[in-house]
This record gives structure tokens, C-alpha cells and sequence, in this order.
């Protein structure tokens, strides 16, 4: 129990005593000197805008550009967290987070925000009826109106928090069709807005941890052991490395160089700064390098040669954002190194030309100078198997070993059994509609309701081909988007 010690004088006890007495009768109560007090309101605090997406996979790509984001407190006055232009894209953080902007603004109670959004636009693909993979963009000219809604007021206080700014697609988005010629589609961006407590030792997007970052170093300074990463969809992030970080791909902090392409985590400290806490380097030649990464939407094992839709992207070629070929004839396959648990999988992960599907996420590097049409099509470096998050409905629950299956059954329109039908496709899925998910210890639980059969839900993980089956390893489990 934690207790005060006040001096008081002799003289003055009575009326001290009266007082107490006063307050009881008229209902009154005192507050305790220790923990379970409100904190004082007082000074400023370091509150790191984090975005998320709350999507059911039917579009490939989604891109806002944010001009202001302002909070109001319960007086009405407003406090600006953003005020200049920031890019960023959202499909690819269904279920992860990765920060936009750090201000400083004062310890108040929060009780609305807006936010002015100048441009965006979304990307669906689908197969039409000649076998063609088609992607089209859809988009206004011009700002958007978007929502932003928060369950309760918001207490900012403490050194350092987190809001978490979630896009809710299904509700922003709805379209007739996937062609846009003749499609009838609405636009209208909705987020919610929660508090994110920082933990001593993040390990998700609910205290403060974003995965699978990807961007281009920008500078390094090994004065301080930092560096500036200009993200791949639009943010910037001032990195600290420490003796905690784990590198992949180079052997230190000391390796890192400016153009090098990373996928990376980082975890919010109690100052509000970014601490890395994995740092992988999928290729490490920066010379004239362009990376891009997003879903394959087609596999030509003839050819060989890959039509991916690149989501994000950076580099000398305009190449790097939107569908394109990369020939993978000589390309390095590689696996992403975010889960370290691939060894005890009881069955073989593995990623290579003659596995890889539509529908899985991969990162492309290339070093080519020019834009190649086909049949040359653009030579691919490095193909490397990138984590994704899949949206269904748990039709079966079992166990392997230390792992819990689940058999999740997807939406018509997600890709993997929209585009299985394709001719020419390296390996044909036995079964394109249904994902079997392994679940361990060291799955993050960020669902709500149990697993259980009939209940839909995200899975985040490496989605492999296991001879034509779909098999994931799974790192987190949130509540599903509707289907």
C-alpha cells in the first residue's frame, strides 16, 4: 500500500479534522497520495502518428496523401500533428502499422481530430473473361473528405504514446466492379483513431512495434549509430541502432551505405525516438538498383517471367509502382528472414521458381538501366518471399506438432483462387480458396473473439506453395474484415 506522511501542527487539527468530516458527510471522498491517481496534465509529450488498415483483400492498393492532421481538446483548441505533405500506401499494412509523422504536442484531453487529405486513389485486379489479368486505378481528382472517429477522448500524457490511425476499407471503398470501364464506385476514407501505450519492449502495433518497413537508406550517421530511411510509400524515419538489433544480409550497422533497400522492424522508445530492431538488406549492390514489391499476379514458367503489381516501389525506373514483367530466369530466391521459427515447421518452406503462385507478396530488385517490353522483359536480381496478410473464414481447426491449424477458407475475389485459373502457371493449387495456418507460441493475439470455426479473421505470415497446398506461418491474428 502506498502511503504519505504530512506534518501537521497541533493547532491546526481540528479544523483539518472538521474538514474530513465535512467532506464525508456530503459525499465526498479523498484521493490517495499513490498510484490510481489521474495524472497531472502538464508539459508535452512525444505522440508518433502510426497508420494502419483494416482490409478484406479485394483491392491490391490503396494510397492517400495527407496534407493536415489536427487534434481539438475538450476546450476547443486545436493542436496540429501534421502540417506538411505526407504519402502513404495502406493495403500493404492490413493488420501492421508503420509510423507517419512525430510531433509534440501538449498533454491535454483529446476529443476530436480532423484530417485534409489532397489525393488518393485505389487499385483492384481481377481476372476478365479472356484470361487476361486486368488492373485498374481508380480515384477522384482532387481532396478527399475523409472521417475519423474515436471510441472515447484521449488522454495524451507520459513522455512518449502512440495513435493509431486505422483505415477502415470496406466501409471507405465500394465499387460495381473491378473494370473500371462502366464501374460505379464511392470513395470516401474512414478511419478510427486509438491510443497506442508504449511498452518497455514493443512487440506489436497495439504497444508501439511496426514490422516489416521497407524504404531505401538515405544517409548514415556513425556518430550516433542512425540512419534515415526514406520509406517506400511516402514516410520518412530517423532509425537508432543499437546492441539489440539484428542484422540480415550485412554483417553490422557499420555495412549499412546510403541506396541500400532494407526491411526492417522498429519499436517506439519511451522518448518517443525509433529504435531498429531488425534490419535485413535483400541486396546489397546500390548501383542503379530499383526495387519494388507487391503481390505476382502471374507466373510464366515458359518464359520464365513474373507479372507482379507493385504496391511500393523506389529507383531510377519508373518501374516501380504499378504492373509490371520481371524475367526471373537468373534471379537469387530468397526468404524473408522477419520469422525465425521456418526450421520447426512441420513441413518444408520453401520459395523458388518452380513454387512460387499468384497471389504471393515478394520483393523484386533489378539493376537494369532501361524499361524492357516483352518478350525481353526487365531481369530480376532477387525475388524474396515477403510476409502478407490473408482475410477468411475458419472452416476447420486441428493441430501439427507444436503449431495449431487452422483451415481458413478466402473470398472469391482474393487472389490466389481469382488468378489459380490462369493458363501457363508454374504449379496449379489443388485447393486456390483455402489457406492451412500455423499457429505457435509466438503468434501475437491481437484478435478479440477466440479462433473458432465459422469466425473470420486476418492471419499475417509467409504464405508458401507446399506442392499445389497453401500453407502459412503465421505471426499475428487480428479480427477479420467483413468478406
Amino acid at each position: 500500500m502506498n502511503t504519505c506522511e504530512v506534518f501537521v501542527s497541533p493547532k491546526n487539527r481540528f479544523s483539518i479534522l472538521f474538514s474530513i468530516l465535512a467532506v464525508t458527510i456530503l459525499g465526498g471522498s479523498l484521493t490517495g497520495c499513490g498510484s490510481g491517481s489521474k495524472p497531472v496534465l502538464k508539459g508535452n509529450t512525444s505522440v508518433t502518428v502510426l497508420l494502419t488498415g483494416t482490409a478484406n483483400n479485394q483491392l491490391s492498393q490503396l494510397n492517400l496523401q495527407f496534407t493536415n492532421i489536427t487534434l481539438t481538446n475538450q476546450s476547443g483548441k486545436m493542436v496540429t500533428l501534421l502540417s506538411t505533405s505526407e504519402s502513404a500506401e495502406f493495403i500493404h499494412l492490413n493488420g501492421t502499422s508503420e509510423p507517419l509523422i512525430t510531433a509534440s504536442i501538449p498533454q491535454d484531453v483529446y476529443t476530436s481530430v480532423t484530417a485534409t487529405i489532397q489525393n488518393g486513389g485505389f487499385t483492384c485486379v481481377s481476372l476478365l473473361s479472356d484470361g487476361d489479368v486486368d488492373t485498374s486505378a481508380f480515384g477522384p481528382n482532387g481532396s478527399l473528405t475523409p472521417t475519423v472517429t474515436l471510441a472515447s477522448p484521449i488522454t495524451v500524457s507520459g513522455t512518449a504514446m502512440g495513435l493509431l490511425l486505422n483505415l477502415q476499407v470496406g466501409q471507405s471503398v465500394t465499387t460495381s466492379s473491378c473494370d473500371l470501364v462502366g464501374a460505379a464506385f464511392t470513395f470516401t476514407p474512414m478511419f478510427t483513431l486509438t491510443p497506442v501505450a508504449i511498452a518497455a519492449t514493443p512487440t506489436n502495433l497495439e504497444n508501439g512495434k511496426s514490422t516489416g518497413l521497407q524504404g531505401e537508406i538515405s544517409s548514415v550517421d556513425a556518430a550516433t549509430n542512425t540512419f534515415i530511411v526514406a520509406g517506400a510509400d511516402g514516410p520518412s524515419w530517423t532509425v537508432q541502432s543499437g546492441s539489440s538489433t539484428v542484422f540480415q544480409g550485412v554483417a553490422a550497422f557499420s555495412t549499412l551505405v546510403p541506396g541500400m533497400p532494407v526491411d526492417m522492424d522498429v519499436a517506439i522508445q519511451p522518448d518517443g525516438s525509433l529504435l531498429a530492431t531488425r534490419v535485413a538488406v535483400e541486396d546489397v549492390n546500390v548501383s542503379n538498383l530499383t526495387a519494388t514489391s507487391g503481390p505476382v499476379l502471374n507466373v510464366n514458367a515458359t518464359v520464365p517471367a513474373l507479372l507482379t503489381d507493385g504496391v511500393q516501389g523506389q529507383g531510377p525506373l519508373a518501374v516501380a509502382i504499378g504492373p509490371n514483367y520481371f524475367s526471373f530466369g537468373n534471379a537469387t530466391f530468397q526468404i524473408s528472414d522477419q520469422f525465425a521459427n521456418l526450421s520447426s515447421l512441420p513441413f518444408t518452406a520453401s520459395f523458388n521458381a518452380t513454387s512460387m503462385v499468384a497471389g504471393q507478396n515478394v520483393f523484386i530488385s533489378t539493376h537494369a538501366l532501361t524499361s524492357s517490353p516483352e518478350p525481353v522483359y526487365i531481369p530480376a536480381t532477387t525475388v524474396t518471399l515477403l510476409p502478407q496478410t490473408i482475410d477468411g473464414t475458419i472452416n476447420g481447426v486441428s493441430s501439427d506438432g507444436a503449431f495449431t491449424t487452422y483451415s481458413v477458407t478466402l473470398a472469391p475475389y482474393d487472389l490466389f483462387p481469382d488468378l489459380a485459373v490462369q493458363a501457363g502457371q508454374t504449379t496449379v493449387l489443388t485447393s486456390p480458396s483455402t489457406v492451412i495456418v500455423y499457429v505457435d507460441a509466438n503468434t501475437q493475439m491481437l484478435n478479440s473473439t477466440p479462433l473458432a470455426t465459422g469466425g473470420v479473421f486476418r492471419f499475417n505470415g509467409l504464405l508458401f506453395n507446399d506442392g499445389g497446398t497453401l500453407r502459412m506461418d503465421c505471426g499475428q491474428v487480428n479480427d477479420g474484415a467483413a468478406l
